[in-house]
């Protein structure tokens, strides 16, 4: 939401834009995070285990595949199709959690790469992968899995803003002004979550996932080579 709109109204470029985004979602999640913890839905050792995996999937991304973010996002949109179409089979329970074992931790290894990648490849935000994929692959709770994701985000968000800030790729006011005023609404947000039936905050982050697929699939087909 934050990138399409800094672009749109403020007239960023696209990786500004991305880079103001990440730092401004540092002091958001952080209140989100202790919001969720009140509820005890923030699963903290797998969350450090996918911040950790994203951490090196996102520089990886960066290093080795720079050019190829156009099919990656139509991949990506692919990918989104199928993620929408689980959330309308598998529902989670509120009183799911993700146990920990050595196939749970490998699996969350392999996610935390691939948000890492999906993110370093074409800026799309990590919570878009990992919600979905805690409740459908590792049968979490939705409201775990957002918490979970929102912790994971922190340290993934500092580690990209600064290589960003290297860069130069971060307007550190207008990110300030949007996590701070976000950080406003962001505990009433997951206090919300806590009353919204499990079947209807499928349905919602659903339509969600459509927004920015179409918002994806605009954006690859406007930018590939002719």
């Amino acid at each position: 939401m934050i990138v399409p709109l800094l672009v749109l109204m403020l007239h960023f470029d696209q990786r500004r834009a991305a880079g103001t985004s990440l730092a401004a979602i540092v002091p958001t999640a952080s209140i989100g995070v202790l919001s969720y913890a009140l509820t005890d839905s923030v699963a903290w050792i797998p969350a450090l285990i996918l911040a950790g995996g994203a951490v090196v999937g996102r520089r990886s991304a960066r290093a080795c595949c720079p050019g190829v973010a156009v099919g990656a996002a139509l991949g990506f949109v692919a990918f989104l199709v199928l993620v929408i179409a689980s959330l309308f089979i598998v529902i989670p329970s509120r009183g799911a959690a993700l146990e920990i074992t050595w196939y749970a931790v490998l699996g969350l290894v392999g996610l935390g790469l691939f948000t890492g990648i999906v993110a370093g490849l074409i800026g799309v935000g990590g919570g878009v992968v990992v919600v979905p994929a805690l409740m459908v692959l590792f049968g979490t709770s939705d409201l775990e899995a957002k918490g979970t994701s929102l912790l994971m985000m922190i340290p993934t968000a500092v580690s990209g803003t600064i290589g960003n800030l290297r860069h130069r790729n971060v307007d550190l006011v207008a990110a300030g002004a949007i996590g701070l005023s976000a950080c406003t609404t962001t505990a009433l947000g997951a206090w919300l979550a806590t009353l919204i039936d499990p079947f209807a905050g499928n349905m919602l982050f659903a339509a969600y996932l459509v927004v920015i697929a179409i918002q994806m699939a605009i954006k690859a087909l406007r930018t590939r080579p002719r």
